[in-house]
């Protein structure tokens, strides 16, 4: 059963991933007429394979993903060739896959959205408000219903953090029902800011918040909360509405990357590094705790992860060979020669390889402690 949990849903997650990533490339090559020499499923030593219109096409050992390899892409002597090619329809081709991978998680996440699911019921309560923070400042109290953060619906407190975290760095709007004295309830719209860098143990705007029935008398005292502590509505929608909320959760998505790279710079603490070991870890536990549906919300976070990486300009990733491409524009048209960028990229591979040996080392290790990446 462990093996069903972690290693089966990992690699058919990844394959689909990279199988996605590299057909990106594949049409964009043949589009421009960039000679395809292979086109395969799984990595090399090959199984099978045959050859239509000068591709082959091969099935192979490795259940690792896929790859595609392109005529000449250092060397520019073969018109067919990759780097024959104008720099737009390189850089083209080169983003293609990254591309890819930045389309499927709309997909995946309408996906998810269509399928049913219990969601928890709110309303999202603020429970403690830290001294001094910016939620003090703004006169936020304990008992306060938030309704909306931003203008946005808040159904409940994963909404209520997901929005905090989308504005980060900015001031929010937090609109709450707050029980008057006498009897009634007041609607109050307080701005708060969302710092970068909180002191330990508090979030953003410096409140903890818990859902509506998780804070009545009776299932505070429980150590293992009852049912109905935690009511849950189940949810789906249709595929046109759910297509337009796979885009949102892709965006959110972003935005939640990129807030977590500027955090880094306030002093904020980075995120967590995971080889494909400690992914593997993680999909069995996303699984075995909350089942199939949500491995399309994770693969679809994967995918997103995988189109960020691919385009850093680090050498042997896409990226690192736009870096090569735009460096060549910058240059006016004149090209580092193939043999030193093949140079590069060569460095480039071993340092990913050491930083894999490493992060799977420290993978292992975390795994035989016990410990998990969703610590």
């Amino acid at each position: 059963m462990t093996v069903l949990y972690s290693v089966l849903p990992f690699l058919g997650m990844l394959v689909a991933l990279i199988v996605a990533h590299e057909l990106g490339h594949y049409f964009t090559a043949k589009l421009f007429g960039v000679k395809v020499l292979e086109a395969g499923l799984g990595y090399p030593p090959r199984i099978w394979g045959f050859e239509w219109r000068g591709t082959i096409y091969s099935v192979n050992w490795l259940p690792l993903g896929g790859f595609v390899r392109l005529l000449g892409e250092e060397d520019p002597s073969d018109p067919e060739s990759l780097a024959a090619q104008p720099a737009w329809k390189r850089l083209i081709v080169l983003f293609a896959g990254s591309g890819m991978n930045l389309v499927l998680p709309v997909l995946l996440f309408a996906l998810a959205f269509m399928i049913p699911r219990d969601v928890p019921l709110g309303p999202a309560v603020i429970q403690v408000v830290e001294p001094g923070s910016p939620a003090a400042q703004a006169s936020l109290q304990p008992g306060d219903q938030i309704k909306e953060l931003e203008g946005r619906e808040v159904k409940n407190t994963a909404d209520a953090g997901r929005i905090i975290r989308l504005n980060m760095g900015k001031t929010i709007d937090f609109k709450v029902v707050r029980s008057a004295t006498g009897g009634g309830e007041q609607v109050l719209d307080l701005p708060v800011k969302a710092r970068w860098d909180p002191p330990s143990n508090q979030g953003p705007t410096g409140i903890r918040i818990a859902n509506l029935a998780a804070t009545i008398p009776q299932c505070t005292t429980f150590t293992n909360p009852p049912p109905e502590c935690k009511p849950t509505e189940r949810q789906s929608y249709n595929p046109l509405k759910a297509l337009g909320k796979g885009w949102t959760s892709t965006w959110d998505s972003l935005t939640l990357a990129r807030n977590q790279i500027i955090a880094i710079f306030h002093g904020g603490s980075g995120p967590d590094v995971a080889g494909p070991v400690g992914i593997a870890q993680a999909t069995g536990e996303v699984v075995k705790e909350s089942g199939w549906q949500t491995l399309l919300d994770f693969a679809a976070l994967l995918s997103i992860n995988l189109a960020i990486i691919n385009v850093l300009p680090l050498p042997m990733l896409d990226g690192g060979r736009m870096a090569f491409v735009i460096l060549e524009v910058i240059r006016g048209g004149r090209r580092i020669a193939p043999e030193k960028e093949a140079i590069v990229h060569l460095i480039g591979l071993a340092l990913i390889i050491t930083m894999a040996v490493i992060v799977t080392y420290f993978d292992i290790l975390r795994i035989i402690g016990g410990g998990s990446l969703f610590e």
